[in-house]
């Protein structure tokens, strides 16, 4: 497995391994527009946007932030991992690399949104494993 900064090329690959997560969690799979194009919505912000890819060259994870404008803090999003790949550790490679990167540019704290439980039960148990605490419901919260 290889962590690399979001390209273009990988788009295609990428929306359609999240709409599987989505659909692997049981949940109808819809696309969140920011992956439409992540160049506008994190890098051109002074964001970032990373990907898990396989030996094959196939996207089997990603994750981004969003920073919160006049804080130290970002928000994290689509951390998803290809379902077929889960619990290989790909996930916390993916969360270690944004947070190494978010304490590099000194960045204090990183709030991630979950949904409720029942729908995103994976992520409630993975976050806390991580440091995370649940601040106000539905939200997790990690000082670095």
């Amino acid at each position: 497995m290889t962590i690399i900064p979001f390209e273009a090329k990988y788009r295609d690959d990428l929306i359609f391994m999240i709409l599987e997560a989505k659909n692997a969690l049981g949940r109808v799979p819809g696309l969140n527009e920011d992956l439409l194009d992540i160049q506008t919505n994190y890098f051109d912000k002074g964001d970032r946007f990373w990907i898990a890819l396989d030996e094959s060259d196939r996207v089997i994870g990603s994750v981004g932030y969003s920073s919160l404008p006049g804080t130290d803090e970002v928000v994290l999003h689509r951390l998803f991992v290809k379902c077929t790949r889960k619990h290989q550790g790909i996930g916390t490679a993916l969360l270690r690399t944004a947070e190494d990167h978010l304490k590099a540019i000194g960045k204090k704290a990183v709030v991630v949104h979950l949904g409720d439980k029942k729908n995103w039960y994976e992520s409630w148990q993975f976050y806390p494993k991580h440091g995370y605490v649940e601040y106000t419901p539905n939200y997790m919260r990690k000082e670095l």
